[in-house]
């Protein structure tokens, strides 16, 4: 995969992967050929702003993620995984209705999703599913900037169809990054402020909502979707047991940092914000990042355990991955919004046991919209009419099968080139 990514023209893309109605036939016939005999759960993990590079599998020295790496060894891992629009809101609307984001509209992260589209919820629902969703939602926003009113991260039961399906289990809210001050919203207006480290409290229902679940008839899907380790990394915003294994570790500028200043990064009028404020704050910036990374590791533990004592483990998919992933000054940017390797390239762990091939690797371009069709074909549940993306189910159960050519990227909205 080359250091900054290409895309191309999204028609004929689409012919070479095969995604005309053929394709897309060809898909569902393969889904339903492989459809297992009793329907799986789901847990879906959905970390932000997490690099696929930033993690010990992936060969990072510096990262401590032991469940990860357990989880990888377990799991098949598709290593070209990319965001087809690495930003937030554009990679949520993607992976929930398998769209590129030119069909959703969702260019910005200040933008509420458009209710009209057949999504995983709406899905889950007719398929018999008891469905959850836990966390991060960012695909309400009506307005720039205006993350703390109530307003905007509560999505009244009336409009419950901008929950995309998900009708069941809510504990949501818009967006919040302070993670030590968490909260969330049920289907009432009532903001629900607990104590705690956020992804900790997220990974306490998550543990209650499988421990109910299991004892049921029904199968159950879960998307759980952390803040973590999405900034502000500032030292408040940690906490102190997760920085202590890092603090002696040296976190250099990356080899591709510029130290001509960058229309990316001083592109604020202030310049404490622009290339020497970057310079000097990465580091520990980085520090942070590690140990929310960590935090993270610790609660995938917490979840997967809590699948071993519920005795479900062998029949619950397990997915794990990112929204996009973040610079660091590399090539002279930060934050994510580009297509570089460290901004574009996601994880993308999926465990099945005795089903997924454990320890696997898969190169195929998985982008986000491949991400819908890929897990439903896996739990042989029926793709909506529509999708954009390509069902790679068959890659994953270790068989052969259609792949993309390559991974079509869309800079779109406020993504900077």
């Amino acid at each position: 995969m080359p250091d900054r990514l290409s895309s191309l023209n999204r028609r004929e893309f689409l012919k070479r992967a095969g995604m005309g109605a053929a394709g897309l036939a060809l898909g569902a016939s393969l889904a339903r050929a492989d459809a297992p005999a009793k329907r799986p759960n789901l847990i879906y993990i959905l970390a932000d702003q997490l690099r696929a590079d930033a993690l010990g599998y992936a060969g990072d020295r510096k990262a401590r993620t032991p469940n990860l790496d357990r989880l990888a060894r377990q799991s098949v891992n598709f290593s070209n995984a990319v965001s087809t629009m690495p930003v937030c809101a554009a990679h949520r609307a993607s992976l929930l209705t398998g769209l590129y984001p030119s069909t959703t509209g969702m260019v910005v992260n200040e933008l509420r999703v458009n209710p009209g589209h057949r999504a995983l919820g709406h899905v889950l629902k007719d398929g018999g599913y008891e469905t959850g969703y836990i966390g991060k939602w960012h695909l309400w926003g009506n307005e720039a900037g205006n993350h703390a009113a109530d307003a905007s991260h509560y999505i009244p039961p009336e409009s419950r169809k901008y929950r995309l399906g998900f009708g069941g289990y809510w504990a949501a809210y818009n967006f919040n990054h302070q993670y030590k001050k968490a909260f969330y919203f049920g289907d009432s207006p009532r903001r629900i402020t607990v104590d705690g480290y956020e992804p900790d409290v997220q990974t306490d229902l998550a543990l209650r909502f499988i421990k109910d679940k299991a004892r049921g008839p029904k199968p159950f899907a879960l998307v759980l979707s952390y803040g973590v380790p999405h900034d502000p990394w500032t030292d408040d915003n940690v906490l102190a047991e997760d920085v202590k294994p890092f603090e002696s570790v040296d976190f250099p500028l990356p080899e591709t940092w510029l130290e001509t200043p960058d229309p990316y990064m001083d592109r604020d009028t202030d310049p404490a914000r622009g290339l020497a404020y970057f310079k000097v704050r990465i580091p520990g910036f980085r520090r942070n990042y590690y140990a929310m990374t960590a935090n993270l590791d610790r609660n995938v533990g917490r979840l997967l355990r809590g699948l071993e004592e519920a005795g479900i483990s062998g029949d619950t998919i397990v997915v794990f991955s990112s929204d996009h992933g973040e610079m660091f000054g590399a090539h002279g940017r930060v934050q994510k919004l580009t297509f570089y390797e460290e901004a574009a390239r996601v994880p993308f762990l999926v465990r099945w046991p005795g089903r997924v091939p454990a320890g696997s690797v898969r190169d195929a371009c998985l982008g986000t919209p491949d991400i819908l069709p890929s897990v439903l074909g896996l739990m042989g549940l029926p793709i909506p009419a529509g999708v954009e993306g390509m069902d790679l189910s068959r890659l994953a159960l270790g068989r052969g099968g259609p792949e993309p050519d390559a991974a079509f990227l869309q800079g779109l909205g406020h993504t900077y080139l």
